[in-house]
């Protein structure tokens, strides 16, 4: 892997991390434009790469993880509420993606799955698009922790996003847009978290191995300049807009990359993966 082809990449996992558009999905698509073969390696240098963006949201959101940890400690009562419906949130999928972690990876990790999965939550966001309910972070309850984190296990589809799941599952449980989009996020950091800690420790050396120290800084540190970027303009896009443009960008890339299939011009793929925890988003939201 050249510094170029880590820095694409770490570009592209940093801005679509957070977006609803599905980094599992753009850098499955982003390794076959740039000939990268998938390889265990591979997939965990794309897992791994976004402990950046993890980073960059902890320092967004420094604040919130501060109460939470104070509620751990046991001097903040909503900070405790909010961080066990975290992990309350995260379990799901934990749970759902060890169980069948090597049938995803043999049946869905090629780029026809993840052209319908663009496709398919496109169709969602207008389909949802205007829907939107009025309760706040603080008015969440453990039931709807736990269905928002029911929903994040759709992210076990490559090309679903992560982020996309939570947002949209939040907002069918009558959770506003921000406290949606929030409460994805901070559940990101756990998510995305437990699968760069798991694959690093499975991988990692097969990575290094394969392409050496550099290249991942540079992705680290091009992830984490990029998702704060994409998550502080993201924050800023929703306050006056909808997702519809995350729709139309789904929608308009799966169809170039259907016929690029179709053409023969660009291969398939979806064998010989590490492992699914590139599929919960990081997945890969």
């Amino acid at each position: 892997m050249s510094w170029l082809d880590a820095l694409i990449l770490g570009l592209v996992e940093g801005v679509t991390e957070y977006l609803p558009v599905s980094s599992t999905g753009h850098l499955l698509l982003a390794e076959r434009l740039l000939g990268i073969e998938r390889s265990p390696a591979a997939d965990a240098y794309a897992i791994c790469i976004q402990a950046g963006a993890i980073l960059a949201v902890l320092g967004l959101y420094r604040a919130r993880v501060g109460q939470m940890l104070r509620g751990l400690a046991g001097r903040d009562a909503a900070g405790f509420r909010l961080a066990v419906q975290l992990i309350v949130a995260f379990l799901p999928a934990a749970v759902l993606g060890f169980l069948f972690d090597d049938a995803i990876d043999a049946f869905l990790f090629g780029l026809w799955p993840i052209v319908f999965a663009w496709t398919v939550g496109g169709g969602a966001i207008l389909v949802l698009r205007g829907r939107s309910g009025g309760r706040a972070l603080e008015d969440l309850d453990l039931r709807t922790a736990f269905l928002v984190g029911c929903a994040q296990c759709l992210a076990l589809w490559p090309g679903t996003s992560r982020s996309l799941a939570t947002i949209l599952g939040g907002v069918l449980l009558g959770v506003s847009l921000p406290a949606a989009v929030e409460f994805s996020f901070l559940l990101g950091l756990i998510t995305l978290g437990a699968a760069t800690t798991y694959s690093g420790l499975k991988h990692g050396q097969e990575m290094l191995d394969a392409f050496g120290v550099a290249p991942l800084l540079i992705g680290f540190v091009a992830s984490g300049a990029s998702a704060a970027v994409s998550v502080k303009w993201l924050v800023g896009w929703l306050q006056s807009r909808g997702l519809e443009v995350f729709a139309f960008w789904r929608i308009g890339l799966a169809g170039v990359v259907a016929a690029l299939l179709l053409a023969g011009l660009l291969p398939s793929g979806g064998e010989a993966g590490a492992s699914v925890d590139a599929t919960i988003e990081g997945s890969a939201p």
